[in-house]
């Protein structure tokens, strides 16, 4: 069985500057992460492949610092890691880094499962994975739990929900984001972190792409940020004490002098 699963360097600190041009963060100066969402994906994949077999391979589309968390999904036992990187997928959207991670899954071939965690950290839109479906033109199922059966042409997975979960079954190949019930993700071994160190890291760029120029970085991107800024730290309030008459009178007062109401 091929595996792919996708994942995504994060901020590991909430310490992070906005570019004052484009309103995207500016991620150069700050520790990064491997999104701790995907670290479930990548337990998962690992499980199926020591079950059943077959081949892990690890995707991120990032700036080149990004290898780092790939060399991370290497040492936890994923077989190949692939970086989406070119100055041209800059400042991507959820839609352009999902159309452009679908064409980079496309060029890798056949491929029977996609994993991905159920969101980034850093945006909490969840969109990615669902858009990579899309594009793809697969099934997809959100918020898996437990993955119940499977096989090259089927799965049969546990879907959480509000007041539950369901069962749902799906053809392969097909796309799924995973929540933290689904396992408990492994630490790197020595020999792991050792392969990973060595690991060829294949990089794939625009022109390796079959991709239109309108569709990537941040011309090709339909969300546009119009302002970013840090909100301003507030003061603590104002509490006052007395007979409920008192306090009613007061803060009535006060609203009126704040012109909230007239």
């Amino acid at each position: 069985m091929n595996i792919i699963v996708c994942i995504k360097q994060v901020p590991g600190s909430t310490e992070v500057k906005i570019n004052p041009d484009t309103g995207t963060l500016m991620r150069d100066s700050v520790e990064a992460v491997v999104n701790p969402f995907d670290e479930y994906a990548i337990e998962e994949a690992l499980q199926i492949k020591e079950k059943h077999g077959g081949v892990v391979k690890v995707i991120t589309m990032g700036p080149p610092q990004a290898e780092s968390a790939l060399r991370e999904a290497v040492a936890m036992g994923c077989d190949e890691a692939i970086l989406v990187s070119d100055k041209a997928f800059a400042g991507s959207d959820t839609w352009a880094t999902s159309y452009t991670l679908s064409k980079a899954i496309e060029s890798l071939g056949e491929t029977n499962l996609i994993i991905c965690g159920k969101q980034a950290i850093d945006g909490d839109t969840a969109q990615v994975g669902p858009g990579v479906a899309e594009m793809l033109d697969i099934p997809f199922v959100a918020w898996v739990r437990k993955i119940e059966e499977i096989s090259d042409t089927t799965m049969k997975v546990e879907r959480l929900m509000e007041d539950g979960y369901e069962v749902v079954e799906m053809p392969l190949p097909g796309l799924i984001t995973v929540v933290k019930d689904i396992n408990q993700p492994r630490m790197a071994s020595l020999k792991g972190k050792l392969r990973a160190k060595k690991a060829e890291i294949k990089v794939i760029t625009a022109s390796d792409l079959t991709v239109e120029e309108s569709k990537i970085g941040l011309t090709g991107s339909p969300t546009q940020v119009l302002r970013s800024f840090v909100p301003e730290k507030k003061t603590g309030g104002e509490k006052i004490e007395g007979e409920v008459p008192d306090l009613v009178k007061k803060i009535t007062d006060t609203i009126l002098e704040m012109k909230i109401i007239k």
